[in-house]
């Protein structure tokens, strides 16, 4: 062959190959275009569905609902498992977190439009190589599999399904991820779907978005993260618990300085400044958010409550919407209330335990131990129940389960400790502990202010503000009073002291006791009467002014337990709860106008669209004039002698006006202190988990030692904040005169005169059985 004819014939078969190549390059792309049609229209059910256009444009994650205080503190979120995530707006983010997100994720994640082939390459060649440097995958691409997850079993078509190689299925999945990164960089900004991303991340520890890790590891916020908080978080990313700070805080120093070594490459940070951050220790401030951490634990539990109801009868959910709900709790009188609990209660059960002499503190009316208690308590519990499912051919396996010893950390004023017991033990341990609630409001404008409704909500979940009731002793009696009032009876109307019998159907008589079991023979007014807590005058009020009154008033007052029309009401013998009390005081500070205690005044979308608004409750429900003699009648606590407010500090009482009442029920099982001043109500309740569990003796369970210290550390604590707006003074008084002289100073006697010791008032149509 001669030389110009093997030239031409080596033309010919490059001209060949370069038309082959081509022709193979355009039947690539347009395999390849086919490919990408045929992935995203899922041809012939192929490959399986991919998210809706309309998807794309607005991809929706569950969102918790958020709860804030009316000072716009955020109390707790109401959220699924795995779902624990509040959205942050590109605004929000420090750039110390932009910078080190980008470095150690997707540096040119400015430059492409979703894919980066360079990225794609060297994980190509990571692969064949097996020497995997990185992978290939943007940010668009994770938001697109955090968003979708198109690797699930319903993103399947019918040949992922039947494909058992791997490779190829991860080839189609990361096609679709592909596709997916495409249309969201064609609908968002790249501040968008950065903001998108850090907000679907998984921190670990059911801590998703980077507001709720920035809260759960720094207890801050994304805009205040420093340069080397950010690069723990966004190094947390890859692995989660293999890189958890306070699991593994050597993983988490290491990767956090391969970030900041990525930070200095890529020129976002100085090297003296790497050198100086990869010598930090790992230090956070960790806590996991629940519904047993933070302020108001247990208004949040009574909250979330109604919200559910709320959610399911219009047609939201409350754990994935995103809702922000918008409460009347302030959160710095919510701290002091919590603060005053804590405080005292600790005192008060280092005061009972002294005063068992290591006794068990569940006694009968003859202060001796109720035999089988425990055995008894221990049947109403879950536990005792699953037992008894799981055993149930077996019943003494379930008295073995239960005296099981087993290791288990357990609740103690001085924290947490951990230990062994078995379910017995434990339920031994826990009885002795005394229980409490703690309720203040706005008397003007029905707002709950301040709610704790026990002694720790992990450990002690019941709440005693308002699903606890219990009887009110004492501190039922103003409503008696109140009745007496409205009936035009003045404050200075007297009564003696003496032996009052009841005569009752079926030749039975009922006769209270005053406190200490005497009766002083003495006139007194009904003012005076109050302030000392005496039985029997207030018996004979409620002989004067009728028990089915008495009912009508505290249904007026918002008392919404039934009552029973019996004498012995007078005395506080029927259950109702610390929220229904404390409203029912808030009355007479309010000009007679009820208001219904409330808590959230409105709840809004995740865009913050107004979903409803919650206005009070109002109505009169006495007039102005008794409701400021009431007052009058309350303040005797304070200045008569003897008065149950004279226990206050002086901290509290000087220069202030303050009306209040003492409970204590029989056996001092209970507790009780309400109290009111020109700008709140509030009232404690104190006892055990079980009406027998309380003191030996009567004094030492009285509510002026048990719950009236709580009142009176609240007070305290509030009146030192000048920001709360809460302030002392006096009570407004009212414009009109007053129809009836409340200056009892001037007049020796302006009631009955009686030299009679005992009383004898007959009462029909009353069931022996209601009498105590």
């Amino acid at each position: 062959m001669t030389k110009s004819k093997k030239t031409e014939s080596n033309t010919a078969l490059l001209k060949y190959l370069v038309k082959a190549t081509w022709v193979g390059f355009a039947a690539l792309v347009i395999m390849s275009f086919l490919y990408v049609f045929a992935v995203k229209g899922d041809w012939f059910g192929l490959f399986g569905g991919m998210p809706s256009v309309k998807a794309l444009e607005n991809p929706e994650n569950e969102l918790a609902s958020e709860l804030y205080s009316a000072d716009q503190v955020l109390l707790g979120k109401y959220y699924r498992p795995n779902s624990n995530r509040t959205p942050a707006q590109f605004r929000d983010l420090s750039p110390n977190l932009v910078q080190a997100l980008l470095a150690i994720e997707d540096i040119r994640f400015e430059e492409h439009s979703g894919i980066d082939p360079r990225a794609i390459v060297r994980a190509v060649v990571g692969v064949l190589t097996f020497n995997r440097k990185g992978g290939g995958s943007t940010l668009s691409q994770q938001l697109a599999k955090n968003l979708f997850n198109t690797r699930e079993e319903d993103y399947d078509g019918w040949l992922l399904k039947r494909i058992q190689s791997a490779d190829i299925k991860t080839i189609i999945q990361k096609s679709k991820e592909w596709i997916i990164a495409v249309e969201l960089e064609k609908n968002f900004t790249k501040e968008e779907i950065m903001a998108m991303y850090l907000n679907t991340v998984d921190f670990g520890g059911n801590t998703f978005g980077i507001n709720v890790a920035s809260k759960t590891f720094y207890n801050t916020t994304p805009d205040s993260l420093e340069i080397h908080e950010a690069a723990v978080l966004v190094g947390l990313v890859q692995a989660p618990s293999y890189f958890n700070p306070v699991r593994n805080p050597e993983n988490a120093k290491r990767k956090r300085n391969l970030v900041l070594h990525q930070m200095e490459k890529f020129g976002y940070i100085t090297e003296d400044a790497l050198d100086t951050l990869i010598q930090l220790p790992i230090e956070v401030d960790y806590e996991v958010q629940n519904q047993n951490v933070g302020l108001a634990t247990y208004f949040r539990t009574v909250t979330g409550n109604f919200l559910r109801d709320w959610a399911k009868d219009n047609g939201h959910d409350l754990y994935g919407d995103g809702l922000k709900i918008y409460t009347t709790i302030d959160s710095r009188l919510q701290e002091y209330a919590e603060q005053a609990v804590t405080e005292q209660m600790a005192a008060l059960q280092a005061r009972f335990m002294e005063h068992l002499e290591g006794r068990d503190p569940w006694i009968d009316e003859n202060k001796q131990v109720i035999p089988n208690f425990l055995n008894d308590r221990i049947k109403s519990t879950s536990l005792y129940r699953q037992l008894q499912q799981r055993y149930q051919d077996y019943p003494d396996s379930v008295e073995i389960a239960l005296n099981l010893k087993k290791p288990m950390t357990i609740f103690s004023w001085e924290g947490e400790i951990d230990t062994v017991m078995s379910s017995m033990d434990s339920l031994r341990y826990y009885k002795h502990f005394l229980r409490s609630g703690f309720m203040a409001m706005d008397p003007h404008t029905g707002h709950i202010k301040a709610w704790v409704g026990g002694i720790n909500h992990k450990y002690f979940k019941f709440d005693h503000v308002k699903y606890g009731k219990r009887q009110p002793g004492s501190t039922f009696k103003p409503i008696v009073y109140a009745t007496a009032i409205e009936n035009g009876y003045s404050p200075c109307y007297t009564l003696m002291d003496a032996k009052v019998t009841f005569d009752i159907p079926g030749d039975k008589k009922w006769t209270p006791e005053n406190a200490m079991g005497k009766y002083t023979g003495q006139q007194m007014t009904i003012r005076k009467a109050m302030a000392n807590s005496v039985n029997s005058i207030t018996a004979k009020m409620m002989e004067k002014v009728g028990p089915s009154e008495v009912v009508k008033m505290a249904e007026r007052l918002g008392i919404e337990s039934e009552l029973q029309a019996v004498p012995a009401l007078c005395l506080g013998v029927n259950d109702v709860s610390l929220f229904e009390l404390v409203g029912a005081y808030s009355t007479f500070v309010n000009k007679g106008t009820h208001i219904a205690p409330f808590f959230v005044t409105r709840i809004e979308d995740k865009n913050g669209n107004i979903l409803q608004e919650f206005p009070p409750k109002t109505f009169e429900a006495i007039n102005e004039e008794t409701a400021y003699i009431m007052l009058h009648m309350l303040k005797g606590a304070m200045d008569e002698e003897g008065g149950s407010a004279l226990g206050l500090s002086w901290e509290v009482r000087d220069g202030n006006e303050i009306g209040a009442k003492t409970g204590t029920t029989q056996n001092a099982s209970d507790g009780w202190f309400v109290g009111i001043t020109k700008d709140l109500a509030a009232g404690a309740w104190v006892g055990g988990d079980d009406r027998s569990i309380h003191f030996r003796d009567w004094p030492s369970g009285q509510g002026s030692r048990t719950a009236r210290p709580i009142w009176n550390s609240f007070m305290e604590k509030v009146y030192q904040d000048s920001e709360t707006g809460i302030s002392k003074g006096s009570f407004p008084r009212p414009v009109r005169r007053l129809s009836v002289e409340i200056d009892c100073d001037q007049y020796d006697d302006l009631g009955e005169d009686s030299d009679s010791v005992e009383i004898v008032l007959p009462i029909n149509d009353v069931n022996p059985n209601d009498i105590l």
